[in-house]
Parts: C-alpha cells; structure tokens; sequence
C-alpha cells in the first residue's frame, strides 16, 4: 500500500519531485526524439548525396560517350566511387529503408557498372562499343531507377517520422498537463482537507461553541496546529472562568451591600429580643435580692410563654440571617455547572433581596410570574445573569421610575412572534423571562455591540463591560437565547428565551 509522508512539507516536496521526474522524462524524450530525427536527417542527407552522386554518373557518362574526353571519364569514375562509398558507409541507414534484394542489387549494379565503364575506356579492338555502351546504360538506369525509389522512400519515412513526432509531442505535453494536474489535485486535497476540517471547527468555535478542535490529519504540521490552537482553547475557556469570576466578585460588591442591608434588620430584632431577656434577668436577680419588689408580670421569670415567645423570636430570626448567609455563599462558591429545577418567581425576589439596598428608593420593582412556572437551571449562573441585567436596569433609570419583570410559558404550537421575539428563535416550547425599565434607552447604533466583551458606554473606570457579554454566555450555556429592544426616552427590555425540559 502506497503510504504518502506525513508532513505537509513532505508532500508539497514530493509532488514538486514528482512533477520534475515528469518534466525531466519528457525532456529525455525529446532529446531522444530529436536524436533520432537528426539521425534520419543526417541519413536523408547521405541518400540525397548518393542519388545527386548517381544522377552525376549519368551526366558525365553521356558527356564521355558524345565526346569521348578523358576528364568525363575520370568524374564518372569519381562519382561511381562516392556513390559505392556513400552506400557501404551508410548501409545500415539504407536497409532501414529498402529492401535487401534492391541493396544488393544496387551494390551489383554500381560494381558491374564500373566494370563495364573501365573496359569501355580500355579502348580494345575487338570490344564491340556499341554493345557495351548499351549494356552501360542499361545498368546505369537500374541504379538511377533504384536510387531514385530510395530517396522516394526515405524522404515518406521522413515525413512519417515527423508526423509521429509531433503528434508524440502534443500527446506527451497532454499527458504530462494532465499528470500534472491530477498529481497538484492528489497533494492539494491532502493538504487542504485537514486545512478545510480545521476551518469548520474554527466556524463553529467562532459561533460560541468552545470544544477541542480533532482533526483527522498525520501531518505533522496540522498536529501542531491543532495542539497549539487546543492549548489556545482551553487558555482561553480558563481566562474566560477568570473573567466570568472576577464579573461575579464584582456583583459579589453588589450583594454584599444588599446583603449587610438585610442582615441588619433580623439582627436588630436579636439584639432587641437579647436586651429584653437580659433586663428581664437582671430585673429577677434584682427582686429575689432585696425581697420586696415585685416586677411587672410579663418581666419576671415566673411567665415562661413571653421567655418562649423571645427565644421563638431570636431562632426565626436566626435562621433568617442563615437563609440570607447561605443564598450568599451559594452565589459566591465556585462549583460546577449544575442544572436543577428552581421556581422562576422565588429565584428572582432572592436576587432582588441581595441588590436590594443598592437600588434608589424610587425605583419600583413589578413582579409578574405565575406561581408554578419553573426553569431547569444552574442556580449561580441564572442568578447572576438575572442580577446582572435587574442592576443595569436600576442604573438606567435617572431619579424614579420601575423595573418590570415578567414570565409566561409560550406554547410551539400557537406561537406567534412579533417584535423582539423574532430576534430570539429557539425550537420546541420555552418560557419567556421578560426584564422592562423605564429609563433613558439605548441608542440604536449601540445595540448590536452590547452583548460584546469589554463593550460599555459608561465613563472610564465604571465598568468592565462583561457584564452583557456574561449574561449572554450564561443564556447560551442554558440553550437559550436573549435579545433586546430599546427606544431613546422610553426604557429598555430584554427578552429572556430558555427552553422548557423535563
């Protein structure tokens, strides 16, 4: 089994060798190819010499027989020698274009030839010339004729050859084009695929869902990537914990005071109910000393109902102050997401008894959910984002104004959406949380930034702008979502969608 290297680098190296071996075969090729056709030039070149030679032996054979000189003769004689020469030196080349039987043939021919030619210039008496000349120009004809077949021969065997090389030429560039591509598209897919893999998990981290990023690759270079943009993930997710709890140290500040609020007045009623049973104790010792006092009825030790009533009073107060303390440390602890079953209606006058101290007098709060409406949630989590929005709502009203909150279950089937509720889609039955003030708005080019890290349109100094931005993480994380609508003079609402689960 083919096994391609794992490393992108290694790939890109071997498509480029690839595709080099590729071009180098073709060039070797086509030298080899142009070799060859020099070859057969270089034989046409020798065939043409030899039937230019031939055609000459005829020439000066016909000047030597009308004027009988001895210089026609010696040509002839010369060009019957180059032509026999040019055959034996290239008669490989020859033989590749005749057949055997015209070679030999000709060689025959040119030796008889010169033969007949010698004896004719020996000038004895009794050759009868006549004859002979017949005989030569008979021969020389045959050696023309055969001559001229093979340059005929050679000249469409070239032609051929050509033909073919080009041909062989188109096909082979073709060839190696296509090669060429399928091998870029071979090492392209290789590479992009993982590329391609990791640019949907980057999508789908991009869209809020944080998960480790598994790309199926062996390429070194991916792997890397991938560890390194993972290491990236959880840094970030572990800044993000920071964020989110240095968010929640900072509406802890806002508890804190609320909380020191509610906290007084249950023990203020302690310290009453402790001061009363002290006086009513010293007031006891102070009648058994002197024997003569009496005290009222409802002071003395002798009336165990008021006792009991007091004591009654300082445990119920008590187990307030407990009550105020844990819903406190519940908020502050840092503990794993955890979803429960908390009564909507309940979980929101906790949140605003814990900001209670912080907001105006003259901010009123409206209430408007039903008894038995019910939202499988992590209590710390909602609670924060709950406090966090009843706080911004608090500080937009300027002097006097109110904090509506309300919640109805919205049915899938009968759902009809208008307004900010089509910002806001999630599938199947859901409850809507919705959280109205009065105040002075937000203006409409601001809106689409506020769920935004860092985003806030308070002075320097006042504010970190997490505060929306961890609401809205926290509504994600719940599989929901939030949207808002505000109008500049009138207030502002946000629209909390969370999906109703058994």
């Amino acid at each position: 089994m083919l096994r391609f290297p794992s490393s992108i680098r290694q790939k890109i190296r071997l498509g480029y060798y690839a595709i080099v071996v590729l071009i180098v075969g073709l060039l070797i090729s086509a030298f080899m190819e142009l070799r060859f056709v020099e070859r057969k030039v270089m034989l046409g070149e020798a065939i043409s010499e030899f039937f230019d030679a031939t055609l000459e032996i005829r020439r000066f054979e016909k000047n030597y027989f009308l004027y009988g000189k001895d210089e026609d003769y010696q040509e002839n004689i010369r060009y019957v020698t180059k032509a026999h020469g040019l055959l034996e030196d290239n008669i490989k080349g020859f033989r590749s274009i005749a057949a055997a039987y015209q070679i030999s043939a000709l060689q025959n021919d040119l030796k008889q030839y010169k033969e007949l030619m010698e004896q004719y210039s020996a000038k004895v008496a009794n050759i009868n010339k006549t004859s002979l000349e017949g005989e030569i120009r008979k021969t020389g004809k045959d050696i023309i004729t055969i001559a001229e077949d093979i340059s005929k021969a050679e000249r469409k065997n070239l032609q051929t050859m050509l033909y073919n090389s080009q041909r062989i030429l188109i096909f082979s560039v073709i060839f190696l084009s296509i090669l060429v591509i399928v091998i870029g598209q071979i090492i392209l897919k290789m590479i992009i695929k993982p590329l391609k893999e990791l640019e949907k998990s980057m999508e789908i981290i991009a869209d809020g869902a944080y998960r480790d990023v598994n790309i199926n690759s062996k390429d070194r270079e991916i792997i890397s990537l991938t560890n390194a943009f993972n290491k990236m993930l959880h840094e970030l997710e572990l800044r993000q914990r920071h964020l989110v709890q240095s968010e929640k140290l900072a509406s802890l500040g806002t508890l804190l005071s609320g909380v020191a609020h509610e906290l007084n007045n249950p023990l203020s009623n302690i310290s009453s109910s402790c001061q009363i049973l002290m006086e009513e104790i010293k007031q006891g010792q102070g009648s058994r000393s002197k024997g003569k006092t009496k005290s009222p009825p409802a002071l003395t030790s002798n009336n165990p109902a008021f006792l009991k009533e007091l004591l009654s009073q300082i445990d119920e107060q008590t187990d307030r102050a407990r009550n105020i303390v844990r819903s406190l440390l519940e908020f502050s602890r840092d503990k794993e997401f955890e979803k429960e079953h908390l009564p909507l209606k309940r979980l929101i006058k906790e949140t605003i008894r814990f900001i209670r101290g912080q907001l105006p007098i003259k901010v009123e709060i409206e209430i408007d959910i039903p008894d038995d409406i019910a939202i499988l949630a992590d209590k710390q989590r909602i609670q924060q984002a709950f406090l966090n929005l009843i706080k911004n709502a608090a500080e937009a009203i300027n002097a006097e104004g109110k904090i509506s909150i309300m919640a109805q279950k919205v049915m899938s089937a009968g759902k009809k959406e208008e307004g900010i509720k089509t910002e806001c889609q999630i599938e199947g039955d859901s409850i809507d949380i919705e959280i109205s003030d009065t105040g002075s708005g937000i203006p409409s080019e601001v809106l689409p930034k506020i769920f935004d890290p860092f985003f806030t349109t308070k002075d320097v100094g006042k504010g970190s702008g997490l505060g929306l931005f961890i609401v809205h993480e926290i509504i994600e994380e719940h599989d929901g979502c939030i949207a808002v609508d505000s109008e500049i003079g009138k207030g502002t609402t946000f629209l909390i969608r969370l999906p109703i689960k058994e």
